[in-house]
Order: structure tokens, then C-alpha cells, then sequence
């Protein structure tokens, strides 16, 4: 017919294969916008945990006022190159989680082995879990993108060690945080528990030292070429560092009101977190000023895997552990 085109086969592919084009990259701008999204979330905890209980023959109810603080110790100094995607390369080496009790004014804490073996979400090209894998906890931070989201899984994964309590704040710092916290305070002085002879000669078993930055980093990280290498042996010496720390901090914030809120501004370069400035100085202004109880360790066994060694928690242990610092008995 006059005036009409005929549009050829050829025409019909050309055609078909920009709509199809475009049809992509529109699904791939709302799967990103969706990632995005997720960036926000904190991954689902792996159960629900009971508003009551029964243990040992006796009931008891979740307190309400209490408050968790995840600190999550990175095996990287800051300015490591970061990765968008969900794998990176950064351990998370030290785990305390701190327990607040708002209504008693104290604080606990439990210091959980790197070793601990856990069920970790992995996550997929959008942040969402496509499964678990049994690994040591320190691996959780690894799925993930190296920040937030990477801090969250972490969290979650200590989560389901203690009954699913909802971890409320996380902070996640690099090696560099150490050293500059140690310096501000002007030196924390302890006496040395291990021989570091050839690593740092200025490290003598058994004398008292007051640390500066970078003993405090490797007292507290070495443990290859030490007489006893395990990380149990570490996460000792962790803790009287700790406790030392805890106390020096202290007595500085008493007579320097303004130190806690410098400090964490100081540190926000090294660190990543859930909570602002001003949220971290009032949760540390709390610890310093609660009464302090213990530094749990939860008991298990270390038996060496195929690969690395495996902290197998007691799980009895670990249900008592949270019913002690989560629960009250019911009246």
C-alpha cells in the first residue's frame, strides 16, 4: 500500500534489544535503591528472645531498662582500603559487649573469644541473608561492606550466643584507636604478664610499665612468638589491660569534665558506629560512672580445627550467663 513502511526483521531486534536494555538498567536502579535501603537495617536476629523464662526450676522475666554496647576491634589500622561489595578482609579481633543496668546503675561486661564458633548470616549482592555458615565469630565482620553493615552482622551474631538480646549500639575501631586512647590518658601502667623478648625488649616479665601507644597495641594484639600464643592467653591479658584502662580513664574524666567528649571526637576518624558523638560520650559518661561488676568469659572448649583453632562455647554456661545479666526473677 502507498505510504506504508514495511519495518524489517533487523529493525525488530534493534528495537526489541533497547527495550530490553532499558528494562534492565531500570530493575538495576530499584535493586540498588533497594541495597540502599538496607544499608539502614539491622540485619533480623537470628530468633526472638523470651520476655520470660524458666531456669533451673524457677521463673524469670527480662529486665527493662538495660542496654548494650557492642565494641567490636578491627585487626586493621585506619585508612585500609574499603570494600562496597559484601566481602572484605577485616577480622574483628576483640568483641566486649557491655552491659548497662540503667535501673541499678551498674555495668557489666563479656568479653567473647574471636575463636567463639557461631552460625554467621551471609549476605547477598543486595545486603539480604542468603544462609548461614558455621565459622568463628571474628569472621562475622568479614561478610558485609567493611562498615555498617559489617558491624551489624557482628552484631548479630553475638546476639545469638546470649538468648537474642538486642544488641542497642555497636562501635567498631581500628588498631589506631588504641594507641591515641592510651596516650590521652597519659599512659597506662600495669605490670607485664608475658615475655616479649624479641618483639619489644622493653617488655620485661614481670615488671610494672607504664605503657605509651604503641607497647599498649602490642601488648594487647601480640600473640605469635610468645611462649603461649593462644588467644586465651591474649584475652587475659586484654583484660587486666582493661581494667587498668577503665580505672585511668576514670580518675582523668573526674578531674577533666570535658576529656570523654574530646576523646571520642578525637577517635570518631578510627571508629564506626551506630550512635553520634554525643550518644558514645553519654554511654561512656554511664560506664564511668556506674558501679563496675565482672569481666565474663564464657567457658567452652578450644580444640584445634581443620583449618584454625575452634572456641566451642558451653551452652548451659552461656544460658546462665544471659539469664544472670538479662533477667530478674519474677516476684
Amino acid at each position: 500500500m502507498k505510504g506504508t513502511k514495511t519495518i524489517s526483521v533487523k529493525h525488530i531486534r534493534a528495537i526489541a534489544l533497547v527495550v530490553l536494555a532499558v528494562i534492565l538498567f531500570s530493575v538495576a536502579i530499584l535493586l540498588f535503591r533497594d541495597w540502599e535501603k538496607k544499608q539502614g537495617l539491622f540485619p533480623e536476629q537470628s530468633g526472638v528472645v523470651d520476655d520470660e523464662l524458666i531456669y533451673n526450676g524457677e521463673e524469670y522475666v527480662l529486665k527493662k531498662d538495660v542496654e548494650t554496647f557492642l565494641l567490636i576491634g578491627l585487626d586493621t589500622f585506619s585508612g585500609a582500603e574499603n570494600d562496597s561489595g559484601y566481602n572484605n578482609d577485616k577480622l574483628a579481633d576483640f568483641l566486649l559487649l557491655l552491659v548497662l543496668d540503667n535501673k541499678a546503675s551498674t555495668v557489666s561486661a563479656v568479653q567473647i573469644n574471636r575463636d567463639t564458633m557461631v552460625e554467621i548470616n551471609r549476605l547477598g549482592v543486595a545486603g539480604d541473608k542468603i544462609g548461614t555458615v558455621n565459622r568463628q565469630i571474628a569472621f562475622a565482620h568479614t561478610y558485609g561492606n567493611g562498615n555498617e553493615v559489617s558491624c551489624r552482622n557482628t552484631a548479630d551474631s553475638v546476639s545469638s550466643l546470649l538468648n537474642n538480646v538486642k544488641i542497642n549500639h555497636y562501635a567498631s575501631v581500628t588498631m589506631d584507636a588504641v594507641s591515641e586512647f592510651n596516650d590521652l590518658l597519659g599512659g597506662i601502667s600495669l605490670e607485664v604478664l608475658d615475655d616479649f623478648s624479641g618483639i619489644d625488649d622493653s617488655l620485661k616479665q614481670g615488671e610494672t610499665v607504664t605503657l605509651t601507644g604503641k607497647q599498649a597495641l602490642t601488648y594487647v594484639r601480640t600473640r605469635y612468638g610468645l611462649e603461649d600464643s593462644s588467644n586465651t592467653r591474649r584475652m587475659e591479658r586484654q583484660r587486666q589491660y582493661l581494667n587498668a584502662l577503665y580505672d585511668k580513664t576514670k580518675t582523668v574524666s573526674e578531674d577533666d569534665t570535658k576529656f570523654l567528649a574530646n576523646a571520642v571526637s578525637g577517635l570518631s576518624k578510627h571508629t564506626v558506629s551506630n550512635c553520634t558523638v554525643h550518644q558514645l560520650q553519654t554511654l561512656l559518661e554511664k560506664v564511668t560512672a556506674y558501679d563496675t561488676l565482672d569481666i565474663h568469659t564464657p567457658e567452652g572448649e578450644l580444640i584445634k580445627g581443620d583449618e584454625y583453632m575452634e572456641f566451642h562455647p558451653d551452652q548451659k554456661a552461656l544460658e546462665g550467663l544471659a539469664v544472670e545479666l538479662f533477667y530478674t526473677k519474677k516476684q
